[in-house]
């Protein structure tokens, strides 16, 4: 089982305090090499571009998103070993051609540690923001055109591509990635998520569902890689969970329902997500409660719990709570393996 965090690019405001990183210049490298220090194997971030509306009303101050790629690129420079992904990026609210470039220069940069995780993004009152003349366009039928795009720009000599959406001619976008082929992730946890790993993925990346609908759908997922003619094993299952680690079972509740993540699961209801749910579906509780959970998982088929978000006030809280999970989880997790 691998783990993996998730850095607070783009989380202010939803899960964290407005301006929490004080100083992002330094904080984004001490977590990552926080990350690489306790044994996890990569760091990700995820993707907002605009503020939500329950956040703008919550907040006095906008929030601060950091936009993903570039932040990741700042702390390959400081990092050795973590690889480097995106949790998930939103191809509708970007060009597809720029994205390319961008992913393939981090990945060249980095000695072949980026990874892309694309999805729809959370809230479409973003996209409509940003995307204000496709307002009640598909933002899946986009994110399947930009995936097939992004592969014919990662991996051909010269790519032309034609959508609905999406238009360029004869464009030679090197360097080409140093990973071959180059591993996206594919975000959601509807069916036409799982579609589109078995599709075009090297992993599927879904947020967290009850257990139980998990396996469920990691079954599926295999059923269909199989169908089609691939390994099931090549798709790799990284749902993404939070985490409050505490020294007791009730010492973690607690501070899980005093964070700011359960207001965040609120607003994503609509997502057919019950937040009420939540509690007992992530990695929530003592040591020995989360080590049960991960069992679990690992045999219900799950390879990597993905960009797990710590809800937290401060980054030196974080930064305790990453180094107890990693001492206290990730490391008897790999020993119990």
């Amino acid at each position: 089982m691998k783990f993996s965090v998730c850095l607070p690019t783009c989380y202010e405001g939803l899960a964290y305090p407005v301006g929490m990183l004080r100083d992002p210049k330094h904080d984004f490298v001490r977590l990552a090499r926080g990350a690489e220090a306790w044994g996890y194997d990569s760091v990700w971030g995820n993707d907002h571009l605009t503020t939500q509306r329950y956040v703008a009303e919550k907040f006095a101050d906008p929030p601060n998103f950091y936009e993903v790629l570039v932040t990741l690129t700042w702390v390959a420079a400081a990092t050795e070993r973590v690889r480097l992904g995106t949790a998930v990026l939103v191809p509708p609210t970007r060009d597809p051609v720029i994205v390319a470039k961008q992913a393939a220069t981090l990945d060249v940069l980095s000695s072949g540690r980026c990874i892309l995780g694309l999805g729809i993004g959370a809230y479409r009152e973003e996209f409509e923001a940003v995307r204000a003349g496709l307002r009640g366009k598909s933002r899946g039928a986009m994110l399947e055109e930009a995936i097939s795009a992004l592969r014919m720009l990662l991996e051909e000599r010269r790519a032309t591509f034609h959508g609905r959406y999406y238009h360029f001619e004869a464009v030679e976008a090197f360097p080409k990635p140093l990973q071959r082929p180059f591993p996206l992730y594919i975000g959601g946890h509807q069916q036409a998520a799982i579609d589109r790993a078995v599709r075009w993925g090297q992993g599927w990346l879904p947020g967290w569902r009850p257990f139980g609908e998990l396996r469920e759908w990691i079954a599926y997922l295999r059923e269909q890689a199989a169908a089609a003619g691939r390994d099931p094993r090549s798709i790799e299952v990284a749902p993404q969970f939070s985490v409050t680690i505490g020294r007791t079972h009730e010492e973690a509740v607690r501070r899980y329902q005093a964070s700011g993540m359960v207001q965040h699961r609120k607003s994503l209801a609509y997502t057919g997500r019950d937040p009420a749910l939540a509690l007992h579906n992530n990695l929530i509780g003592s040591a020995e409660t989360i080590l049960e959970k991960v069992a679990w998982l690992a045999e219900a088929g799950v390879d990597h719990c993905c960009a797990l978000t710590f809800p937290t006030d401060t980054v030196e809280e974080m930064l305790e709570q990453w180094q107890m999970f990693g001492e206290e989880v990730v490391a008897k997790a790999a020993t119990a393996a």
